[in-house]
């Protein structure tokens, strides 16, 4: 019984002990609580540039026919881009495709609808950057009646983010100080060290959409844009937000 007894009594300090370091951490973090922070700056200002995507199509019954159709007609447009101004380096071919076309006809005789052969389509798009905005609606009208055919976009961008990046990274870490600051007086601290900072960046664009009634997305070639110029409004750059997202860890200090 006697042995028992120690056996029993011999796993009790280690228990005992092991209750003594939680207190201990706890009262050290009492002293000298942590902060944490998620603070968001958001900057905003209109694009200065826009990227177009323009393309041509052209029909013929046979496949030389359609390319050397199509080449014509692109090296047109791509003559009128460069007299508006684009540099080069702005101007980048995105595809070129070449496919048989069907047309699907029903046939009296069997009731039943069939493919017949059309000839062939050759295609080539084209995305273009330019950082004039005020003259967005010009080039619009200056594309399509050049023979461009589709035209998507535009989609607007910021060329150089980073300053605007800069200046929310400034004004978030001020914002975090602060308000950690107002935290720690509260609790009857006088100041905050910072510990850790993680940052994200966000970064998005208002959509903006070209209305189809200047802009033709149909296969057959574009009407000729009327004499009138076109009235200012039919493209709105808006604004686009640059932000900052950061995750700081202050220490309460006395």
């Amino acid at each position: 019984m006697r042995l028992a007894a120690l056996l029993l009594l011999l796993p009790l300090p280690a228990i005992a002990g092991a209750q003594v370091l939680p207190q201990s951490t706890i009262a050290e973090m009492a002293t000298t609580p942590l902060v944490k922070l998620q603070i968001a700056e958001t900057l905003r200002t209109p694009p200065d540039e826009a990227s177009i995507t323009v393309g041509t199509q052209s029909r013929a019954p046979t496949a030389t026919a359609a390319a050397a159709a199509n080449k014509e007609k692109t090296e047109r447009l791509l003559a009128t881009i460069r007299r508006a101004g684009l540099r080069e380096r702005d101007i980048q071919t995105q595809g070129i495709q070449l496919s048989p076309e069907y047309n699907y006809v029903n046939d009296p005789a069997t009731g039943r609808g069939r493919q017949v052969f059309n000839g062939y389509v050759a295609s080539n798009s084209i995305q273009l950057k330019t950082r004039d905005i005020p003259r967005l609606t010009a080039l619009l009208d200056t594309l399509t009646t050049a023979g461009a055919d589709t035209v998507y976009g535009p989609n607007f961008s910021i060329s150089d983010p980073l300053p605007l990046r800069a200046e929310a990274r400034k004004r978030a870490l001020a914002r975090g100080q602060s308000e950690a600051l107002e935290y720690a007086r509260a609790q009857g601290f006088s100041r905050v060290s910072l510990l850790s900072m993680e940052e994200g960046t966000s970064y998005r664009g208002t959509d903006v959409v070209v209305t189809a009634s200047r802009v033709s997305y149909s296969e057959a070639a574009p009407p000729a844009p009327p004499p009138a110029p076109l009235r200012d409004g039919i493209v709105a750059p808006g604004q686009l937000e640059t932000g900052i997202s950061l995750n700081l860890v202050y220490r309460m200090e006395r």
